[in-house]
């Protein structure tokens, strides 16, 4: 399912508490040393049952060659996950061992409550994807190494096509019109049941569109990268797959962005197109049972090397800077990074590693899905572009305020232009309100 996100007032008060804690307490300062003796380890990370099962699986398996390291395991949920690291931390009772997201790498690392990896003994990362390193990675700090990694994709339901008699498009060649058309066909096939594409207005869509125009939501030194004119383009181009019904209501799109993927549009089969992570596909199949093509984002030109899609890491291995163990949590961090044994049972479901000795040792073992998902990211590497900028320090919330502004568009309320202006002005003073 799509990756759910916080309020922004949630996460606003967990961020406040988050910086007070750290100016109060200097937390920033290295973690402690190793012991000789046996050391317990807090591990968070959030996910569903089988992804929570997988991981105690392989915290049996390190535990078994690590007989001096226990790991204290603490799931969680998204919904809530990100409230409770915050408290934690501003309680100064951080888990060491964190998985963390790329919204909130500059997040927690910027203000100094994760450790900077690159200065443990004991974490290789000679065989790592180089662009997958560089994404945990802020102000010159190693704060993460990325799970693995995804594309941001269009999903495409071949059994919702074939009912309604629309060929799948060439998606090398593809435009936003030609995107437009397919699924206003699938639309007017569907007599108001079944619509032909889901809007999408996650962070990772307004990205590709930016960088499709040759700009990006952030730059390099943590500021705003785009035009508003740009930016209104991206709503111009959401209002337009309403008013030629390619895309539902907006009254039927808010209820649908509340519901499960079970009972969602795309998971009961009721939309032909929609943008999900790679790494999803298995999970999308099952639900819906219908076999999904994955298809290249569509460009302004028509060509694949102007589309603007990117790897993205999946999630991140973190450690807390205020951790008493700092050399066994970056000695966890390793095995789950470059052990076998660990691949093995991790396999994809956090993205294709970016150890490539790991991908080749889990190929032959792949479900079916996670095949197709390797091969789809090595057919897109030659139109790749580099990654977008690591999200600066207060940019946690950015995507609920897209999705509102996206709201206010589709529901008349603001026009594109002035969404656009309206959205720029709130990130930067976000952004601003961070630095001081």
């Amino acid at each position: 399912m799509t990756i759910p996100t916080v309020s922004r007032r949630r996460f606003q008060l967990g961020a406040a508490a988050l910086a007070i804690s750290l100016l109060a307490t200097g937390c920033g300062a290295s973690g402690g040393s190793g012991s000789d003796g046996e050391v317990t380890l807090r591990f968070a990370w959030w996910g569903n049952e089988y992804l929570n099962a997988q991981t105690e699986k392989v915290i049996d398996a390190f535990e078994a060659s690590h007989p001096n390291i226990k790991i204290e395991s603490e799931p969680g949920e998204w919904g809530g996950y990100w409230d409770k690291l915050a408290t934690k931390t501003a309680a100064n009772d951080a888990p060491d061992i964190i998985q963390m997201d790329q919204k909130y790498i500059a997040e927690y690392g910027g203000r100094g409550a994760l450790l900077d990896l690159s200065k443990q003994d004991g974490i290789d990362t000679s065989k790592l994807d180089k662009e997958a390193l560089a994404s945990g990675q802020y102000d010159g700090a190693q704060y993460g190494l990325s799970t693995g990694q995804n594309a941001y994709v269009i999903m495409a339901n071949t059994k919702v096509f074939e009912a309604a008699n629309v060929p799948l498009p060439d998606d090398t060649k593809w435009t936003w019109d030609d995107f437009k058309d397919i699924a206003a066909k699938i639309s007017a096939s569907g007599d108001g049941k079944t619509y032909g594409a889901a809007y999408g207005s996650n962070e990772a869509d307004l990205i590709i569109w930016l960088r499709q125009h040759g700009q990006n939501l952030y730059s390099d030194d943590g500021k705003l990268d785009f035009d508003t004119a740009t930016a209104a383009s991206f709503w111009e181009r959401l209002r337009e797959q309403r008013d030629s019904k390619a895309s539902p209501p907006a009254t039927i799109a808010t209820e649908d962005a509340g519901a499960g993927l079970e009972e969602s549009l795309f998971g009961t089969n009721r939309v032909g197109m929609a943008w999900w992570w790679t790494n999803q596909l298995g999970s999308l199949e099952s639900t819906t049972g219908s076999p999904i093509k994955m298809l290249r984002a569509p460009s302004g030109d028509g060509t694949a090397a102007g589309n603007g899609m990117y790897y993205k890491p999946t999630m991140f291995w973190s450690a807390s800077s205020r951790s008493k163990h700092a050399k066994e949590a970056a000695t966890f961090i390793d095995y789950l990074t470059n052990s076998p044994e660990a691949g093995a049972i991790l396999m994809t479901d956090r993205g294709v590693p970016t150890n490539s000795a790991i991908v080749e040792s889990i190929t032959p073992s792949l479900k079916p899905a996670d095949t197709t998902v390797v091969s789809f990211l090595k057919e897109i590497a030659p139109d790749i572009k580099d990654a977008p900028p690591v999200p600066p320090v207060g940019a946690g919330s950015v995507q609920n305020v897209i999705k509102r502004y996206t709201d206010e568009v589709l529901y008349d309320r603001l026009t594109p232009q002035a969404a656009a202006e309206a959205f720029k002005q709130e990130v930067e003073g976000m952004l601003a309100s961070a630095r001081k």
